[in-house]
C-alpha cells in the first residue's frame, strides 16, 4: 500500500566524521574480538585470506549501499531500496532479514559485554543475564535521547576500543616479528577451499556494520557526499585493522591459541600469553566498549528499519511515529530494546553468528540487485560492481552450515506469507 501523506522526517545531524564513527562502532566489536578466533579455527593461518575475501565482498556491498543511500537518503536502508527499485516482496525480505539477524546479534553483544565484565570483576556467572538486561535498558535510553547524543556516546566508545586494539598490536608485535615465520606459514594440505569460503562468510559479517550508515541516511548532512565518503573510509580502516590484528595475533601466539579460545576471548588469550593478566584486562576493557558500541548502533539501525516498515504498513503503524523533537522514532526504539532484552533473558543465541552470515548476505544481495536498477543520473559507480556484489553474496551465503541456510530460507518464506497477508488486510 502506497503512503500518500507526507511523513515527519528526522533532522539531518550527521557529518562524515560522525557517520564514519557510527559505522566503526557497528563494525569494530564482535567481529574483531570474536569472529577472528572462530574463523581461525576453520581456516587456520589462511584466515588472513578469508579476511581479505570478506573485505572484498564488503567493498562491493559498501559502494552499492553508498550510491543507493546517496540517491535515496531515507531511514530503512535496503528495505527502502528494495521497495523503490525492485518490488515490495524484495523490500520486505531485506528488512525482515536485517531485523532477524541484527536483533540476535545485539543480544549477543549485550551478553558478551556482561561476560567480560563478570570475568574482570570475578563475579558469579549467574549475573551475566541480569547485567546484559540492564545494559540493554541503558543503551535504549541513550538512543531515545536522539542521534546527536548517541553519536557522542558512540565516538567515546569507538575511541576506547581502537586504543585497546592499538595496545594489542604493540604488545604482540615484537613476538610476532620473531615467531611469525613459523606461526603464519599456511598449511594448505590441512585447509580446504570450503574451509576458507566458510571462514570468509563469517568474516564478511564482521564488516557489515557499515550498513548502519545507510540505514541512517535520513539523518546525514548532504547525504550524496557524506554517505559514500563515510562508507569508503570506514571499510578501508576496518580492513587494515582486521588484517593487522590477525597477522600480529597469529604471528605472536599461533593459530591454535586463537582457535581454542574462540568461544570466549581469543585476543584476550593472545595478550595474556604474551604479556600476562594485566595486559589482558586492558584488552578486555576495549572488548567491553566494543560490545557497547555494537549494541548502541544496532539499536539505532534496527529502530530505523522498524520506522521504515511502519511507514509502509509492513509493521504496526505506531512504529512510524517520532517524538516531539523529531529526533528519534521512540516507539520503534522501545520495541527494539524490549526484543533484544527478551532474547537476552532467553539466552538462546548459540548460532547467531552463522545465522547472521546467511541472513546478512541475503540482505546485501538484495542491496546489490537494487543498485543494478539505478538510473544513469543516480549511479555513482559502474554496473559491474553491483553484479559482482550480487554473485559474491549469493555464493558465500550457502557456504555456512546447511542447517543454518535451511532455517534461513524457512524464515524468508514465513516472512513473505506475513507480508502478503498484511498487505491484503491493509488494502481491503
Amino acid at each position: 500500500m502506497a503512503v500518500t501523506n507526507p511523513q515527519p522526517q528526522l533532522k539531518r545531524e550527521l557529518g562524515v566524521f560522525g557517520a564514519t564513527f557510527m559505522g566503526l562502532g557497528s563494525i569494530v566489536g564482535t567481529g574483531v574480538f570474536v569472529s577472528i578466533g572462530i574463523a581461525a579455527g576453520i581456516a587456520g593461518p589462511m584466515v588472513i585470506i578469508a579476511i581479505f575475501i570478506g573485505a572484498l565482498v564488503a567493498t562491493f556491498n559498501g559502494l552499492n549501499s553508498a550510491q543507493l543511500a546517496a540517491s535515496h537518503p531515507v531511514s530503512g536502508g535496503s528495505y527502502e531500496y528494495g521497495y523503490r527499485y525492485l518490488t515490495p516482496a524484495f523490500g520486505f525480505t531485506a528488512g525482515w532479514m536485517f531485523l532477524v539477524a541484527k536483533t540476535a546479534s545485539a543480544a549477543t553483544a549485550a551478553l558478551g559485554f556482561a561476560g567480560y565484565l563478570v570475568n574482570i570483576l570475578s563475579l558469579s556467572s549467574t549475573l551475566i543475564v541480569p547485567i546484559a538486561f540492564i545494559t540493554v535498558a541503558i543503551m535504549t535510553v541513550i538512543v531515545l535521547s536522539g542521534v546527536k547524543r548517541s553519536n557522542f556516546a558512540n565516538t567515546v566508545i569507538v575511541s576506547v576500543t581502537l586504543l585497546s586494539l592499538v595496545f594489542f598490536i604493540l604488545v604482540c608485535l615484537p613476538r610476532a616479528i620473531t615467531e611469525g615465520a613459523s606461526n603464519l606459514s599456511p598449511t594448505l594440505s590441512e585447509v580446504s577451499l570450503a574451509n576458507i569460503l566458510q571462514a570468509s562468510a563469517l568474516m564478511f559479517v564482521a564488516y557489515t556494520g557499515y550498513g548502519r550508515i545507510a540505514t541512517m541516511g535520513e539523518e546525514a548532512k548532504n547525504p550524496r557526499v557524506t554517505i559514500p565518503r563515510a562508507m569508503i573510509v570506514c571499510l578501508l580502516l576496518t580492513m587494515v585493522l582486521y588484517i593487522t590484528v590477525a597477522v600480529v595475533g597469529i604471528g605472536a601466539v599461533g593459530v591454535d591459541v586463537l582457535a581454542n579460545q574462540n568461544k570466549t576471548a581469543p585476543l584476550e588469550a593472545a595478550v595474556r600469553s604474551v604479556a600476562g593478566s594485566g595486559a589482558s584486562v586492558v584488552l578486555a576493557i576495549g572488548a567491553m566498549t566494543a560490545m557497547l558500541g555494537v549494541l548502541l548502533n544496532l539499536i539505532l539501525g534496527l529502530s530505523r528499519v522498524w520506522l521504515a516498515m511502519g511507514r509502509r504498513f509492513d509493521a504496526p503503524r505506531f512504529l512510524a511515529r517520532l517524538n516531539q523533537q523529531q529526533t528519534t522514532p521512540h516507539y520503534a526504539v522501545i520495541l527494539v530494546g524490549a526484543t533484544i532484552a527478551l532474547l537476552v533473558l532467553l539466552g538462546n543465541v548459540k548460532t547467531t553468528w552463522s545465522f547472521s552470515a546467511f541472513s546478512v548476505l541475503i540482505y546485501y544481495a538484495i542491496t546489490n540487485f537494487a543498485a543494478l536498477k539505478l538510473s544513469p543520473q543516480e549511479r555513482l559507480y559502474p554496473k559491474w560492481i553491483a553484479i559482482l556484489g550480487i554473485l559474491s553474496c549469493l555464493f558465500l551465503a550457502f557456504w555456512v552450515e546447511s542447517s543454518i541456510w535451511q532455517i534461513g530460507i524457512g524464515l524468508i518464506i514465513a516472512g513473505l506469507i506475513w507480508h502478503k497477508v498484511r498487505r491484503a488486510v491493509a488494502t481491503s
